[in-house]
This record gives C-alpha cells, structure tokens and sequence, in this order.
C-alpha cells in the first residue's frame, strides 16, 4: 500500500470500529476523502473485511458495553436539558454547529448546557486512548461552565466511569478508560 492507501486504511479502521459506521455510511465517508493513486476496489474490500472482523467480535462482547454505559450518561444529560452528542462532526467547529442547531430549534430555556465529543476525539477512543469531553453553558459563564462540568462528572461517575478534570472551565473532561466497543445501531437491542 502506498501512503495515501494507508492512511485511509486506518481512516477505514476507525469508521468501522467506531460502531458508529455501516456499510453503506463507511463507503459514503471514503467517497468523500478519496483522492489521489489509490486502489478504490481494495480499500472498499477492507470496509467488509473490518465489518466482518468487528461482527465476529462483538459476539464475545459483554452484554453491556463502556459504550452502552456512555450512552445512558448521554441520554441522562439530555434529560437534565444538556445538549449531549456524540460523534459530534469531526472537529469542535462542527459540533458547536450541531449545537447552535439544536438550541434554535427549542424555546429559550431548553436547554443550560452542552456536552459533546466530535470525530477527533471519537479516533483517540477507538485507538485506546480514552474520550475527552468538551462542555459548556448556555449563559457562557464561568459559574455556569463550572456547574455543567460537576454535572457530567456526577453522571459518568454514577455510570461507573473514572474522569479527569483539573477544575479549569477552559479544560476538556477526561474519560482516560474506556474499552471501545460499540456495536452498529441495528444490532443494538
């Protein structure tokens, strides 16, 4: 493989082991990076491939996952009318978008905060590296910040997750250990 091949084998790699990323959405991402010599046929083979390994996996899998864990810890912030996404795009840019989206739709009031992690962020996970959490207010205020920050770490904490933060409304909430394993929608029940 050439470098060009490689690094969007490991792109491939990441879509797929992310759980977030089917087939068709894995090949849909490729269409939009491809560029330059590279072999199409054999970098949509390793789609299937990946997808076939990561099935054959997920049948040792515990029944309930880091993943589904971290999924109740978003859905428990939705419901505390924080803004909590996941795969967020795939820089903080697009996750702010993603927010101001939400927010408009809502009356004033909805919602006191965000929390988010975006594609980026999602690759360090899937690599081992742990999630790192971005948050915020509505008010944007430091008060404010700080209060969504307690927040989210009360619920990962309830959830069973361990975290590092500094307490510095500027920093990231650190999740340093997390097991990937997040299995495709259609297989969750």
């Amino acid at each position: 493989m050439n470098e060009d091949e490689l690094y969007l084998a490991e792109q491939i790699k990441s879509w797929v082991w992310s759980g977030f990323y089917d087939s068709r959405a894995a090949n849909e991402c490729l269409d939009d990076v491809l560029d330059g010599d590279v072999d199409e046929a054999m970098l949509r083979d390793l789609i299937a491939e990946e997808l076939y390994k990561k099935r054959a996996q997920e049948k040792d899998w515990p029944l309930q996952t880091d993943c589904d864990r971290l999924d109740a810890v978003f859905a428990d912030l939705n419901g505390a009318m924080v803004i909590a996404l996941q795969n967020a795009g795939y820089m903080t840019d697009d996750a702010f978008d993603d927010i101001g989206e939400i927010y408009a739709q809502q009356p004033d009031g909805t919602y006191r905060g965000y929390c988010f992690y975006h594609g980026q962020d999602l690759e360090r996970a899937v690599a081992g590296e742990g999630i790192m959490l971005s948050f915020g207010d509505m008010r944007d205020t430091d008060e404010g910040k700080a209060a969504i920050a307690a927040l989210i770490i009360s619920t990962l904490q309830r959830h069973g997750f361990v975290t590092e933060w500094n307490g510095n409304v500027q920093t990231r909430i650190n999740v340093p250990h997390i097991l990937w394993q997040r299995r495709l929608a259609r297989q969750r029940a």
